[in-house]
């Protein structure tokens, strides 16, 4: 008997990593910089952790455009969220477990 599919927030979720390493508490690529980040981000697809879009080297999002990873969550503690580039959304924990998309 086969398990029943699981339906994805959005197509590009079936390139994320199932067992995603722990964040890093730093962003690497400042680190060897010099510079300072404001918030960490994580990629859903490769596990790399990053600065936001508010931190004036944007790793995060520079990683995304480099490689072509489309997804990332909140590396941030007691943030739970994940973002896709691509289709520009924002997603939430579901009600069942993994990711739903945040509608307002």
């Amino acid at each position: 008997m086969t398990s029943p599919a699981i339906a994805l927030p959005c197509p590009h979720f079936a390139s994320a990593m199932a067992d995603l390493p722990e964040p890093e508490t730093v962003c690497p690529t400042c680190v060897e910089m010099g510079s300072t980040w404001v918030h960490l981000r994580q990629c859903l697809v490769c596990g790399r952790t990053g600065c936001c879009d508010n931190s004036p080297n944007r790793h995060a999002t520079a990683h995304a455009h480099e490689t072509g990873h489309a997804l990332i969550r909140s590396a941030q503690p007691g943030e739970v969220w994940a973002w896709c580039y691509p289709d520009e959304a924002f997603f939430v924990p579901g009600e069942h477990g993994g990711w739903e998309l945040f509608e307002e």
